[in-house]
């Protein structure tokens, strides 16, 4: 895994889940700070609106779970799959991960 240097921020809109003191604790006991868009403006939280939209579409419509713990593996898997191996046409077709590469490499 990789480890960031710097603190990790989580952007999300505002519904009610993402707001909730339960969440927002969770969200601190990880030291991940969180970040939300103003209200009635998607355009804050584009990259995260796209990668639900996508999740939702690609798995979560097409799926029925059997429990918690099946959901749970199922949209992990698909993270991985979105990261890893799922070509972004933002991103001139690459995963995020080869761009990723790519960009470091071109870095150095």
């Amino acid at each position: 895994r990789r480890q960031p240097k710097e603190e990790v921020l989580l952007h999300s809109d505002r519904g009610s889940q993402y707001c909730a003191y339960d969440y927002q604790a969770l969200l601190r006991r990880h030291r991940i700070v969180p970040s939300h868009s103003r209200p009635g403006n998607c355009w804050d939280n584009a990259a995260m609106e796209s990668f639900f939209r996508s999740l939702k579409a690609e798995r979560v419509y097409l799926t029925r779970y059997a429990s918690y713990h099946e959901a749970k593996t199922d949209l992990f898997d698909y993270i991985r799959f979105y990261n890893h191996r799922r070509r972004h046409s933002t991103l001139g077709y690459l995963s995020p991960m080869e761009f990723e590469r790519r960009n470091a490499s071109s870095n150095s």
